[in-house]
């Protein structure tokens, strides 16, 4: 997409843009983000997170708490606006300890969510989040302060229409804590050490973006102007993964989004992916995935978020 300079912005500096093959692939909204509590809790308090069953997110609406697993390797304090994150849904704790704590401060809310990818373990960004991270609302940027500010309010007023409109805000928030966690990251891995390589990045685009192409080696190393052995060492070195099996991967992940909307027949979405038939589809979707396309679509019937 492009985006025309603003005049009025002239000669001022702009922040980078996402990196293409991320953008790419977060553009296919491969990810279901719901808002499941709201919390409120004064004093000494804390609560414990099994291991779920699917991602969880807390975003502090007010006042402060403690948040503790071991992927953090440490007790992190998190502040009003910060977000922390578990992808797989790793086990926490969240607490006040309650010692010095002031009026306001021992007042503290928060808003939890679950989210889920399309494709479960093969999605890219499962592999590549770590366990735990944390945006600093102080350090994300106003579009992220915004967000969070508006998601505060719109628990609060308790309008119409609040749980729709939570769920937009968490689904762009999550968008970018991805961002931000890409951009400050240390040690980058899987999917964000690939994006900064621009040879792979350029590959990674348009397969995400045209996963029904005839994908080869062939093209894929073309693409890239690397010889074949040069580009298939390289992907798999920055993403764990063969490029023709991610293809594979990639495919059933935006199969099994296609699917859960209903909109196309099993057939048709084989041929929009680049298969043959549909009965070769049904095969590689139910080895990759562990399930037939069917049991998609009879699941989709019901909520995505139990």
């Amino acid at each position: 997409m492009y985006i025309e300079p603003n005049p009025m912005l002239a000669g001022e500096p702009r922040p980078p843009l996402i990196e293409p093959a991320l953008e790419s692939l977060l553009n296919q909204s491969m990810l279901c983000v719901a808002v499941v509590a709201e919390l409120h809790r004064c004093g000494s308090w804390f609560l414990d997170g099994p291991r779920y069953h699917c991602g969880l997110f807390h975003l502090v609406g007010a006042g402060q708490c403690k948040v503790e697993c071991a992927a953090l390797g440490h007790a992190v304090q998190l502040e009003a606006g910060d977000l922390v994150v578990f992808p797989q849904g790793d086990p926490h704790r969240l607490s006040v300890d309650g010692q010095a704590l002031l009026e306001d401060a021992g007042r503290t809310s928060l808003i939890c969510g679950e989210m889920r990818f399309f494709g479960n373990a093969h999605h890219p960004l499962s592999h590549a989040l770590p366990a735990c991270f944390v945006v600093r609302s102080k350090d994300a940027g106003n579009t992220f302060q915004q967000l969070s500010t508006m998601m505060v309010e719109v628990v609060n007023a308790g309008q119409g229409g609040r749980q729709v409109l939570l769920n937009k805000l968490a689904d762009a928030m999550f968008t970018l804590a991805v961002c931000d966690y890409a951009k400050r990251a240390g040690e980058r891995r899987g999917l964000f050490a690939a994006v900064a390589d621009a040879r792979i990045s350029k590959v990674l685009q348009a397969v995400h973006e045209t996963p029904g192409d005839p994908w080869t080696m062939q093209a894929m190393a073309g693409l890239a102007c690397m010889s074949r052995s040069a580009f298939a060492e390289r992907f798999t070195q920055l993403m764990q993964i063969p490029p023709m099996q991610y293809v594979t991967q990639w495919r059933v992940s935006v199969a099994e989004q296609l699917l859960r909307d209903r909109q196309q027949s099993v057939a048709c979405i084989a041929e929009q992916l680049g298969y043959s038939s549909e009965a070769a589809f049904r095969r590689l979707f139910k080895r990759v995935s562990g399930i037939c396309p069917g049991r998609i679509r009879s699941d989709a019937v019901s909520p995505a978020l139990n």
